[in-house]
């Protein structure tokens, strides 16, 4: 189980005064500070105040903008929050950005650092811990053990007593998820395959109420996973699906969740160029995902079923790849044509959309790395959703909005879903070259029931930040849709 470790965490009502940093905002057209102790505006005092001293070094009310200031009682950073009152997400970005600033600005050893910020909405101050704690992240060299760069976390709030201990449990669990999600992801391929992240994902259940099912090859083809065999059938790591399940007393909504888990895609004997395949070891980021919200959603108790299924293979070239042509048969009888061996991720994704049609779910949401066709039209922060109607798709966007991720709904045309007529099969896998996350989404839609309401989740481009960190997500895998799944359960249990 990868390790992700928090750091101290608490909500008080004033800046400790043994705080090696503060975090204080900067807000408005007519910039005014937000957070500065007396203390702190005493020991500025001979630069004109700490707001005199913050413009003259280029502070600005722009959210996220971090301007770190020479050390005065303690080492301040004043990020701005925008001109007007910030979103949760705001705040969010704003922290994240400025304890990246801090760290960057400090040495090896751990520090204390306090974020005031004047939040006192509980769902602002959970932005907060959320922010400092994914910003603070880093990368942590293979064979190297975890740095904690932040020994201790003070948020100043308002808020106390038993709401203060719920927004902690909610910021520490949905943050302790992403971290997960984000450490698997950037987890080599050598290292993290079909059977050793199935093994993970068996850990990660532990101390839990959550029941764990691993299907191995022998128990695929018993129960006839088609899809999955076939893309894992190229490599010497033989595939997994994984099926968790949380079903809490009281539960009335019953929420599928299934991930692709490609943990390494080579393109198969449709090869990618090497430019394209070197990031590949986050295809499994859906399945991560997935995996790590379940857990995250048992350990608020949140009421509400939850089945999670992990497709887990490794996409490779060899005497023993399924081919361009070949005919599949799927989870549940219908017959797939393939067109790319490029085009995996959707063949496991729909075998395991196919299983969880027999558990008879009010929802189904998959989430995957499934197309560049996403990313070319909605860029590499923005994740793209279809859907089976549009109740459906508010309900997601919805969950999205309070978690503070991107997504952007796209439409399947019916002519999208006649370009996988076949000849040979009941279906292909693909179809032309245009509007190909469209495609991947039509075919996907039919291996779920036409009464079951379904969402699919295409992360291809904010799953992986190959660019220099912002805000709070960091360089290699992010963690992307994490929250809005915890949130769309978290709306299920009415």
């Amino acid at each position: 189980m990868p390790s992700t470790q928090l750091p101290a965490i608490e909500i008080v009502n004033q800046v400790p005064s043994g705080a090696d940093h503060v975090v204080v905002g900067l807000q408005g057209g007519e910039p005014r500070l937000v957070g500065v102790g007396s203390a702190t505006e005493k020991a500025a005092k001979p630069f004109g105040g700490v707001l005199e001293l913050a413009r003259s070094l280029g502070a600005e009310s722009r959210a996220g903008h971090v301007t770190l200031l020479p050390r005065l009682d303690t080492a301040l950073a004043v990020v701005g929050l925008g001109e007007d009152e910030p979103t949760p997400e705001q705040v969010r970005r704003s922290t994240g950005a400025a304890v990246r600033a801090l760290l960057g600005r400090s040495g090896e050893a751990p520090v204390h650092v306090a974020v005031n910020l004047s939040t006192d909405e509980p769902e602002t101050v959970r932005a907060a811990i959320e922010g400092a704690v994914l910003g603070a992240d880093e990368f942590t060299k293979v064979g190297s053990e975890p740095r904690q760069r932040v020994s201790r976390l003070s948020v100043v709030s308002a808020v106390s007593g038993a709401e203060a201990k719920q927004v902690l449990a909610d910021a520490e669990a949905v943050a302790r998820a992403v971290l997960t999600a984000r450490t698997w992801v950037n987890t080599p391929a050598n290292l993290l395959y079909p059977q050793t992240f199935a093994e993970q994902a068996k850990d990660l259940a532990k101390g839990s109420k959550i029941e764990v099912e691993v299907l191995d090859e022998k128990e695929l083809a018993r129960q006839g996973f088609g899809g999955i065999l076939a893309v894992g059938g190229g490599s010497a790591r033989p595939p997994r699906l994984v099926r968790l399940d949380y079903k809490p007393r009281g539960a009335r909504n019953h929420l599928v969740l299934v991930g692709k888990g490609i943990t390494f895609d080579t393109g198969g004997l449709n090869l990618k160029p090497a430019e394209g395949m070197y990031t590949m070891k986050c295809d499994m980021s859906g399945a991560a995902a997935v995996l790590a919200a379940t857990r995250a959603i048992a350990e608020l108790g949140l009421a509400v079923h939850v089945t999670c299924y992990a497709s887990m293979a490794e996409n490779m070239p060899s005497g023993s790849s399924y081919r361009p042509s070949d005919v599949i048969t799927m989870y549940g009888g219908q017959t797939v044509e393939n067109v790319n061996s490029d085009a995996e991720g959707r063949l496991v994704m729909a075998d395991a959309l196919a299983r969880a049609q027999t558990d008879r779910p009010d929802l189904v949401v998959d989430v995957a790395t499934l197309t560049g066709a996403c990313m070319v039209a909605l860029g590499l922060r923005t994740a793209g959703l279809m859907t089976s109607d549009d109740a459906t798709a508010d309900l997601v966007l919805d969950a999205a909005e309070v978690a503070g991720e991107d997504f952007w709904q796209l439409p399947i045309p019916e002519h999208i879903r006649s370009e996988l007529d076949s000849k040979v099969a009941d279906l292909k896998s693909g179809g032309s070259r245009y509007g190909g996350a469209m495609t991947a989404a039509a075919f996907l839609q039919r291996f779920v029931a036409q009464d079951t309401a379904w969402a699919h989740l295409d992360i291809a481009g904010p799953a992986f930040n190959s660019e220099q960190p912002y805000d709070y997500v960091p360089n290699g895998g992010t963690g992307a849709s994490v929250r809005t799944l915890v949130e769309l359960a978290r709306s299920l249990q009415d």
